[in-house]
């Protein structure tokens, strides 16, 4: 049987005896760490590496934990944060959790409690990621109007106007909620593969075509047409559907 994998915490803090007394007892917890003195070489990391958590100190070398923090959100990188810093003023407490981060530890703390709120917050995160089908749905989600069907993602299912049901695979899902709110606008193949995927995904652009010929295939067995759905040479796609009330 094989051992539950152990979550990777990276920690960002400048003070090297507490980074090592931090990873110390968090090691003898059963999580995995990563740890640095900066900011930059974190960002590094994760932008290459998936972790579970992410413990930020405010005050860096080379730059702030809610840089940070701003930098990760802005390039999609998912993952739960927590502050612990000796900053204790409100008004920084209340900038980090509105930022985005999931909970706010002042020093000094122990290391028993600082374990239990990480555990927390992994409990929270795992939670959250139940309900995603995709990078950018969720079975919560609420149904769409799609040229003329009905997209259910809670039955990853499309009804059509001629009172078929189809059912889809979750990357077909997700291409069409990503179309569905990127309207006329050049969409990426990266782009499109990052927000369906995520961003760390290995997926060539070969398996993406793959993908958007079955969700064309579906229309095309239902009478619909996807021709407003473009190639742009070279760069990716556009989705320019007809105006309403127009035939296409």
């Amino acid at each position: 049987m094989c051992a539950e994998p152990r979550p990777l915490i990276v920690v960002v803090e400048d003070e090297e005896e507490l980074v090592k007394l931090i990873s110390q007892q968090l090691e003898m917890a059963g999580l995995n760490v990563q740890a640095y003195t900066r900011c930059a070489p974190a960002l590094r990391f994760l932008q290459h590496n998936f972790a579970n958590l992410l413990l930020l100190d405010i005050t860096l070398p080379d730059s702030s934990g809610f840089d940070l923090l701003r930098e990760i959100k802005q390039q999609d990188i998912n993952v739960p944060v927590i502050f612990l810093t000796g900053n204790s003023m409100e008004e920084d407490k209340v900038r980090g959790l509105n930022m985005g981060g999931d909970d706010y530890i002042t020093k000094p703390f122990s290391y028993a409690e600082l374990i239990a709120r990480i555990h927390a917050v992994l409990r929270r995160s795992e939670s959250k990621a139940d309900f995603h089908v995709t990078k950018n749905v969720r079975t919560t989600d609420g149904p769409f109007d799609f040229l003329g069907t009905k997209i259910h993602p809670d039955r990853l299912e499309i009804h059509f106007p001629n009172g078929t049901v189809h059912k889809i695979g979750r990357k077909e899902l997700g291409i069409l909620a990503y179309l569905h709110t990127h309207v006329a606008v050049v969409i990426t193949r990266k782009e499109l593969i990052h927000s369906v995927w995520g961003i760390h995904a290995d997926i060539r652009s070969r398996s993406l075509d793959q993908y958007i010929v079955k969700v064309r295939a579906a229309f095309d067995q239902n009478g619909l047409s996807l021709d407003c759905f473009k190639t742009v040479h070279g760069i990716g796609y556009i989705f320019e559907p007809p105006a309403a009330g127009a035939t296409k």
